[in-house]
């Protein structure tokens, strides 16, 4: 397997918090960026406000025949100040916050090149290191006035950035502690804020991929695993497997926690940059901005660009898939609390019965005023665990029928209800 099916995961976490709703750089929100995976300069001065200049990571190797290797890739983002320059009547330039030509407004502004780092094939028998050096670089883009001559120019600047990548493996009760680690080396003191971020190390994150062994799972490890797993320690950087469900030959390593095989929604269509939101709030949120709004989100940035013009084109079709999808819990099982039934001391209970309440298992006070009362089966439901609920109303509530609309019910497990005879479903019952 490769790691193509985990890089839209990937992606999510190398470009969370770049940029937020509204999209433009006069935001407040937006003032302060670069929120997660950022790795400073180890020799920032005290008002640079650097970030730690490391992360590290432990996961679980399950050995397999012979000896097993994997593929550890770094992934971050470089930060590339882009500076707007007039062109001034004396020839030169001038560095300036926003330029407008011929209708369209130009802004100096701060954006990021992706950067991945791989090391194939290394062995897992013993300590390695790499290095890892991006040059800096710098770039120039002439901006045309409405007459065709110059206008202005963008430059477009980046600092090298120097870290090192570290793996060591240990073997735990039958297993392999894999740990990889991950250093800004950057040499050097560093003032000022803006100079620290320029040499750090942003969204960084981990891919490492197993050739002929696997990884275990830290967070659901098998019994046998559960010791070694508890002795796993992290730093800035949590390991998941990734990939698709039941494979566990990629981990990503993160730093924002997420589950095992995290996935983005298929109804999703684009990028964002804040994961913890609904896309749909937010599609809606950009489409009712105004033009001028929008005309200064594009302008911030040719992603924030992108966001506005996919949103503006979205069809009420493409809205729609946004709203959200019904889902089975169990995918080899068709789930349909209305239908689904359970059998309790020899009856089928389902929607519509009649069982009388005697709460057992929950300490909670709440369920005294319901004991020995009749209730109404809403649904059966089954949660991730296999695990049957049944949702009740009380019969002699004055609210059932308004509980039974807006769908808030009781829930009890089936050893805490017993069934009763009564009237057919729709009948009146008092106890």
């Amino acid at each position: 397997m490769t790691t193509d099916a985990v890089r839209a995961v990937a992606d999510a976490v190398l470009y969370e918090g770049y940029l937020l709703y509204p999209y433009r750089a006069g935001a407040a929100k937006n003032r302060s960026r670069w929120q997660f995976g950022v790795l400073g300069p180890p020799a920032a001065a005290a008002q640079a406000f650097g970030e730690p200049p490391d992360m590290a990571m432990q996961c679980l190797v399950a050995p397999g025949e012979g000896t097993g290797r994997v593929t550890v890739r770094l992934r971050f983002l470089q930060v590339q100040a882009r500076e707007v320059q007039r062109l001034e009547p004396d020839g030169s330039y001038r560095p300036v916050d926003a330029l407008t030509v011929a209708g369209a407004t130009l802004l100096s502004w701060d954006e990021a090149v992706e950067r991945e780092i791989s090391r194939p094939d290394l062995p897992l028998t013993g300590p390695a290191e790499f290095p890892v050096d991006v040059p800096g670089g710098e770039e120039i883009e002439p901006i045309a006035g409405p007459g065709g001559g110059p206008a202005g120019r963008i430059v477009r600047r980046r600092w090298p950035l120097t870290a090192r990548v570290r793996t060591t493996v240990e073997p735990d009760d039958g297993l392999l502690r894999l740990t990889v680690a991950v250093a800004n080396e950057h040499p050097g003191t560093v003032t000022g804020k803006d100079s620290a971020i320029r040499r750090s190390l942003v969204g960084a994150h981990l891919l490492v991929e197993a050739q002929g062994v696997a990884f275990v799972s830290l967070l659901e490890p098998p019994p046998e695993a559960a010791a070694a797993a508890a002795r796993c320690r992290q730093r800035r950087c949590w390991p998941v497997l990734a990939g698709p469900p039941g494979t566990r030959t990629v981990v990503l390593g993160a730093p924002i926690i997420l589950y095992d095989h995290p996935e983005v929604a298929e109804q999703s269509p684009g990028q964002l940059f804040d994961s913890t939101e609904i896309d749909e709030i937010l599609t809606l949120r950009v489409m009712t901005m105004t033009e001028a709004e929008k005309a200064q989100a594009r302008a911030t940035d040719p992603r924030a660009q992108a966001i506005v013009d996919r949103c503006d084109a979205m069809s009420a079709a493409d809205l729609l898939r946004l709203h959200g999808a019904r889902r089975d819990i169990r995918e080899d099982v068709a789930v349909e609390p209305d239908l689904d039934a359970v059998v309790i001391a020899g009856v089928r209970v389902a929607k519509g019965s009649l069982v009388r309440v005697h709460p057992s298992r929950r300490a909670d006070a709440q369920d005294l005023f319901f004991a020995d009362q009749i209730a109404r089966v809403a649904k059966v439901v089954t949660d991730f665990d296999d695990n049957v609920h049944v949702a009740v109303v009380l019969v002699d509530d004055p609210a059932a029928d308004l509980h039974d609309w807006y769908g808030r019910y009781f829930y009890f497990a089936p050893d805490e209800l017993q069934p009763v005879a009564g009237p057919a479903p729709g009948e009146e019952y008092r106890s």
